[in-house]
């Protein structure tokens, strides 16, 4: 064997220390690699986070800046007619204007015609949602007859827009957001809310549709007289008085104010305070009702009023 096979000679002293050195500066560029890693990782989430924030703000923000107050004009949480002009005629079979008066009277009623100088004004209430079609049918048959009443003074109509069927609209609250348009509308254009009350539901949508967008509404409410479109469409497009349709229904299917009813399904018509269960297509059966109710309220009225004592004679 040669002697000059010295593999198995010790490694120089200088040799090892570099070997150490180099394995240090290995150990550092792979904690200085870990660190950078986790930095990274570290501005990811908190960038992603920052961005869920700020996402969430906007919608929370954008929620609490549309004006979520309660509507003008309203009495016990509905809207009184004040006028009557722009609804077209009901056909010939379906009005029965004069129902009211060529109606007999209740045996042993006094029989007077409900105006307001014979007895006194009928108080009709009317809950309806704008996705029923039961108040679509009560309001193509009783319109008429119903405009008439109000021109006359013979009675106080009242609607309730309430939200029963929010679910029945594929997801886009239909009832809901007709309900809180008409809100806008008896706010800002009182005098045309009886137009556009009845043009939502001469033009209802079928239930389980997607029924009608905001902007439809609000062209709707512009079509039926609004002097100022720019407001109405604002308030109609910005869903303004959902917040209070919904606490509006919850009253009122805990209770309605001044009777020991509750709404338990639309429309609900109630006429001095009692609920009309009749027919909802015939507006003779509903006038009948109508009269019945105002003859107990003047008779009411007149056993109320005190019998002045005969005067004694000196």
């Amino acid at each position: 064997m040669s002697s000059d096979d010295n593999s198995n000679a010790p490694v120089p002293r200088s040799s090892r220390d570099a070997v150490r050195e180099k394995a240090v500066q290995v150990q550092a560029q792979q904690a200085r690699a870990r660190t950078i890693r986790r930095s990274v990782l570290a501005a990811g989430v908190v960038t992603a986070v920052a961005v869920v924030a700020t996402v969430v703000a906007w919608a929370v923000g954008s929620t609490l800046d549309r004006p979520q107050s309660s509507p003008s004009n309203t009495t016990g949480d509905g809207f009184v007619v004040t006028d009557v002009s722009g609804v077209s005629d009901a056909p010939d079979d379906m009005s029965e204007s004069d129902a009211m008066t060529s109606e007999p009277a209740p045996e042993g009623a006094a029989a007077p015609t409900p105006t307001a100088t014979s007895a006194p004004v009928v108080d009709i209430q009317v809950y309806v949602d704008y996705l029923s079609p039961g108040a679509r049918e009560w309001q193509l048959a009783n319109s008429t007859q119903l405009a008439s009443w109000v021109d006359d003074g013979a009675v106080a109509l009242s609607y309730h827009p309430v939200s029963m069927l929010t679910a029945k609209s594929n997801g886009t609250k239909y009832s809901l957001r007709a309900a809180s348009a008409a809100a806008c509308v008896a706010t800002h254009e009182p005098t045309t809310f009886f137009s556009f009350h009845n043009s939502l539901l001469t033009q209802q949508p079928a239930v389980d549709s997607d029924g009608i967008s905001d902007a439809a509404l609000a062209d709707l409410a512009v079509a039926s007289g609004a002097e100022d479109p720019k407001q109405i469409r604002s308030c109609i497009e910005d869903e303004a008085f959902t917040a209070w349709v919904k606490s509006a229904t919850e009253r009122a299917v805990s209770g309605i104010t001044g009777t020991n009813l509750a709404l338990t399904g639309t429309p609900m018509v109630v006429v001095n305070g009692q609920q009309y269960l009749g027919d909802l297509t015939d507006p003779a059966e509903f006038a009948q009702f109508v009269l019945t109710s105002a003859s107990g309220a003047y008779q009411k009225a007149q056993t109320a009023s005190p019998t002045p004592t005969p005067g004694v004679t000196p």
